[in-house]
């Protein structure tokens, strides 16, 4: 009986993914960081550090965690089934929905206030940079819901909202999300877009529209700018816009030139003054990141290869490194060698033509391997980003069977 129990436990022990090794591919270090099965690290876009930069949040199937990045200690902060928003980053806390109603928890104290309940059918994406806004949508009507937020969500993933949010979705990604998306946008339902104020808990509404609004995202610095999109298949929609809180200022960010452009997946440079997006020209065939500058309008293109795409990038906090998470032979870039974890350094090529400021400034992205995700289903998006001292790169991963939350040191090991 001892013998079997020990050779029991042994098996068991050798089930447990490793804490660390060195890439035999990159000779990169990666650690995993959680312990928990089911345990994930946020959408790409979304906050995922505390203000004081030290702890990364985390989600688990039973609720939301944080991780001290020096010592790597976990520590449950809020239990229960909930949907993680955001990380405050001017204050300790961190944003959450439960069972419809908005809430924030102070990560050291443990203090918990209750902000406001959402709109009927409404979700809450994101958070401003002065923590006082919450901006969100909500369905008018009784239009039905699409995709993710038809079905229950999967084990361990964060509390669906009402309205079709993609942030804070179930895990995985659903088998027939292109057939979805097509049909959301079909179905043109009326939608508001709409700020809920964390110390009021006012609710106004800033836009309506019957495009579907989806993916909004606060400026990081400038605490009355958000972004949002036009959701749907990227080959049929203007996708990425700007306004003010106060529903002025509507601007569209990229313009299509040709059928079949498409771009996507945006999101902020810390300091607020650019936006990054995946741009393909056209659909799968070549591939760019491109940057709009908010003050100037002035644009950028880097050119990546084929096998270099990926699903989400990131760019650290002072703007001199990316990050991608590659992508399976079945993306839209169908990379034949595509499944790895990617540091970018961004390079901008000599002008030594025309000298025109309406031009925009061509670059390449130089691309260094960091983990090897053959063995990762991407079915569940990778979503990488970097910690706040630029050291590592976070990212979620199946490549073990159940999902947890790893890191990669962009130094190669000694």
């Amino acid at each position: 009986m001892l013998a079997f129990l020990f050779l029991f436990a042994q098996a068991a022990a050798q089930a447990d993914p490793p804490k660390t090794w060195i890439d035999p591919d990159t000779g990169h270090r990666v650690v995993r960081l959680t312990d928990e099965p089911g345990s994930a690290s946020l959408y790409f876009n979304q906050n995922g550090y505390t203000a004081d930069g030290k702890r990364l949040v985390y989600t688990t199937p039973a609720g939301i965690s944080v991780l001290d990045l020096a010592t790597r200690k976990t520590r449950s902060v809020v239990n229960g089934r909930v949907r993680l928003i955001d990380a405050g980053r001017k204050n300790q806390r961190i944003y959450y929905i439960r069972e419809g109603t908005a809430y924030w928890t102070d990560v050291d104290s443990g203090e918990t206030r209750k902000i406001a309940d959402l709109p009927l059918r409404g979700g809450i994406s994101t958070v401003n940079a002065d923590e006082t806004l919450l901006a969100g949508t909500y369905i008018e009507g009784e239009g039905r819901d699409y995709g993710a937020n038809a079905r229950p969500a999967a084990a361990g993933a964060p509390q669906q909202a009402t309205a079709p949010q993609t942030q804070g979705h179930a895990l995985d990604q659903p088998r027939n999300k292109g057939q979805m998306m097509e049909e959301r946008l079909a179905a043109h339902l009326p939608m508001g877009l709409f700020t809920l104020n964390i110390q009021t808990g006012e609710v106004k509404t800033i836009h309506r529209a019957t495009d579907w609004l989806n993916h909004l995202l606060f400026s990081p610095t400038d605490p009355t700018l958000l972004m949002f999109c036009h959701e749907g298949p990227w080959h049929k929609v203007d996708r990425i816009w700007t306004m003010r809180t106060d529903g002025s200022e509507i601007k569209k960010i990229h313009t299509r030139t040709m059928a079949m452009e498409i771009f996507g997946h945006e999101f902020w440079s810390s300091d607020g003054k650019t936006i990054w997006y995946d741009l393909q020209t056209p659909r799968g065939e070549d591939f760019w990141l491109a940057t709009y500058e908010v003050d100037s309008g002035a644009r950028r293109r880097y050119h990546l290869l084929r096998n270099e795409w990926s699903i989400h990038f990131n760019v650290s906090s002072d703007g001199q490194l990316l990050c991608g998470d590659g992508g399976d032979p079945g993306q839209v870039a169908k990379a034949p060698d595509g499944q790895w974890i990617y540091l970018f350094r961004p390079h901008l090529l000599a002008n030594q033509g025309v000298d025109d400021p309406s031009f925009l400034r061509p670059g390449v992205l130089r691309a260094e391997k960091l983990v090897n995700m053959s063995k990762h289903e991407y079915r569940l998006e990778p979503n990488p980003s970097f910690t706040p001292d630029k050291k590592w790169v976070v990212f979620r991963s199946n490549m073990f069977g159940p999902t947890y939350v790893f890191a990669v040191e962009v130094a190669k090991a000694q």
